[in-house]
């Protein structure tokens, strides 16, 4: 039987990835304030808590003492479903003018699968700005169905489809946006399209398709 090689994280060892860009780059769309509260302050905060959980159960794990299991899994599934999403969302974002249409790849699924680019655009869009309270739209590509799939997820940690696998990613946390847009989240769900990075998603999604997993973050 053949071993398998891996590089694993270990338990509280992750870290907050760099922004591929500069605070300023995604004017006037997201401000530079509020990507870099975003990204140093709210994503920081995941990674920090995703690694509390970890540990706290490697050492719950060593004492056979799991009182907190609810809390900590809790824990460990809000933190890391945060930490996995921030780190997709910076990457599928560029400045404006900058990022292309989608690749042949991406368009022949979303054709396929919703008819249409526009029918795909209004779909996650409209899916997006009605996320009930604070949350993400997702399109992701789900290997036990074969094709793309978008889901509004009010709380990130639930409202997924086993296995599906994020390809484009759009955070719609208040803090995502209110320092520019206040409580017109339609305004920037609108705006938001002028800085998809479209070769980043159609690179998502043939690594997906393909199976590289570690490639998705």
């Amino acid at each position: 039987m053949d071993t398998i090689s891996f590089s694993p994280v270990n338990p509280g060892g992750h870290r907050l990835p760099p922004l591929p860009y500069a605070y300023d780059a995604l004017e006037p769309v997201i401000d530079a304030k509020t990507l870099e509260i975003h990204h140093n302050k709210h994503h920081q905060k995941y990674v920090d808590d995703l690694n509390k959980a970890e540990l706290a159960l490697v050492a719950a794990r060593g004492k056979n003492d799991f009182t907190y299991i609810n809390y900590l899994e809790n824990e460990l599934a809000f933190n890391g479903s945060g930490h996995i999403l921030h780190s997709i969302y910076w990457t599928i974002m560029t400045s404006p003018g900058t990022g292309g249409s989608p690749g042949t790849n991406t368009e022949n699924w979303i054709n396929w699968y919703f008819g249409s680019f526009d029918a795909f655009k209004a779909q996650f869009s409209a899916a997006a700005k009605n996320v009930e309270g604070s949350g993400w739209c997702i399109l992701g590509y789900n290997p036990a169905f074969g094709h793309l799939e978008i889901l509004a997820a009010e709380k990130h940690q639930n409202g997924t489809q086993w296995g599906v696998i994020p390809i484009l990613v759009l955070d719609v946390w208040e803090h995502a946006y209110y320092l520019k847009y206040k409580n017109l989240r339609a305004d920037y769900v609108d705006a938001w399209w002028k800085i998809v990075n479209w070769e980043e998603v159609e690179r998502r999604l043939l690594d997906a398709y393909r199976g590289k997993l570690r490639l998705i973050i």
